[in-house]
């Protein structure tokens, strides 16, 4: 029997730079597609620059150079690379960001380094990925009690360490 759940979405996108990749899957079957770094800025010699170093402890918003449009109903989450995040200690300070549907300006990545070594993202490094989800919309009502539950109020480590 067939999953009704991979229903396709277009997601639209724009170019800002031109040495900007459109994101594309790896693999068939992939959740996630990458998202890859544009970085021009001057370096320490007022040079223009297409790498940079992020020290160990540093965080460093990564463009894309894309914009897209989103359908509504859907959200885009920018999630690490697993390989990014064992191999050289890189991860996504807000990790999923979320791009909402709503929003077209060009899609920047908050990157962290919080490995022991400095790490260097050039032009076209592959540097997160994106998954589509959908998102259902909630009715927010204000009541007066909630429903009791087994857990309650129980919080951080409230079922055990282990």
């Amino acid at each position: 029997m067939e999953c009704s759940c991979n229903k396709e979405v277009t997601l639209k996108m724009k170019k800002y730079d031109p040495n900007a990749i459109i994101p594309k899957y790896a693999h068939e079957g992939d959740a996630g597609f990458d998202f890859t770094a544009i970085i021009n800025e001057k370096d320490t010699m007022g040079n223009w620059a297409d790498d940079v170093l992020v020290a160990p402890g540093e965080k460093y918003i990564v463009r894309t150079g894309i914009s897209m449009a989103i359908p509504k109903g859907y959200e885009v989450q920018v999630r690490p690379r697993s390989g990014l995040a064992y191999k050289h200690g890189i991860t996504i300070i807000n990790s999923p960001g979320t791009i909402d549907s709503t929003f077209r300006g060009e899609i920047l990545i908050i990157l962290l380094n919080t490995g022991n070594e400095p790490f260097k993202i050039e032009t076209g490094d592959r540097i997160a990925q994106g998954v589509v989800s959908k998102i259902p919309k909630a009715e927010i009502l204000e009541v007066e009690e909630l429903d009791e539950t087994e857990r309650g109020a129980g919080g951080f480590g409230s079922t055990g360490t282990k």
